[in-house]
């Protein structure tokens, strides 16, 4: 999974507050990975339609969700 930062642009101060995150659960590049997360972030993170086009990610800065790995077989035992 890849955690993609959400933020708010502030176009007269040219400035970007983080509002949450967005979880990517796709396992391969397809051609509209960015504009479904942006959708997504947009109908989550919008306080009205007006709104959302000051709704912004930054794939960029996207962190890895590091899930537990399996250590070793358990059926070995």
């Amino acid at each position: 999974m890849l955690a993609v930062t959400v933020y708010r642009m502030d176009y007269t101060m040219k400035t970007k507050y983080p509002l949450g995150v967005v979880l990517e659960q796709r396992q391969t590049d397809r051609v509209n990975n960015y504009n479904g997360l942006l959708r997504l972030a947009r109908s989550t993170f919008a306080l009205e339609p007006a709104d959302a086009v000051d709704i912004v990610i930054d794939v960029s800065q996207a962190r890895r969700a590091y899930l537990p790995e399996q250590t070793r077989d358990c059926s070995e035992a």
